[in-house]
């Protein structure tokens, strides 16, 4: 059974930063890209980050291109997204995904997400 739990988030300052983790299992976590979204009230949830199973390069919302970066750790099956120069735009619900091929097509597994929230 697929489970992603998130972690790290907050309140803090504009110009602050943040590391989120996500720790996953019951799936073969090295073999999988994973993404981070958000979702800020009354917004739909929008990609931020995603991190190949392999080589390859990481990729990113143009809102959050040099502020964030996304990583992992395939030994503790985690994957992280460390925050900087946090925005107040920034103020969202952040949630892990992967997605998988199943016999009846694509399953997206999402975590419950952890509450990041950037005021002065």
């Amino acid at each position: 059974q697929v489970h992603l739990v998130e972690s790290g988030g907050g309140l803090v300052q504009p110009g602050g930063s943040l590391r989120l983790s996500c720790a996953a299992s019951g799936f073969t976590f090295s073999s999988y890209a994973m993404n981070w979204y958000r979702q800020a009230s009354g917004k739909e949830r929008e990609l931020v980050a995603v991190i190949p199973s392999a080589a390859g390069s990481a990729n990113y919302a143009d809102s959050v291109k040099g502020r964030f970066t996304i990583s992992r750790d395939n030994a503790k099956n985690t994957v992280y997204l460390q925050m900087n120069s946090l925005k107040p735009e920034d103020t969202a619900v952040y949630y892990c995904n992967t997605l998988m091929a199943t016999m009846t097509g694509l399953k997206s597994y999402w975590g419950q997400g952890t509450q990041v929230t950037v005021s002065s």
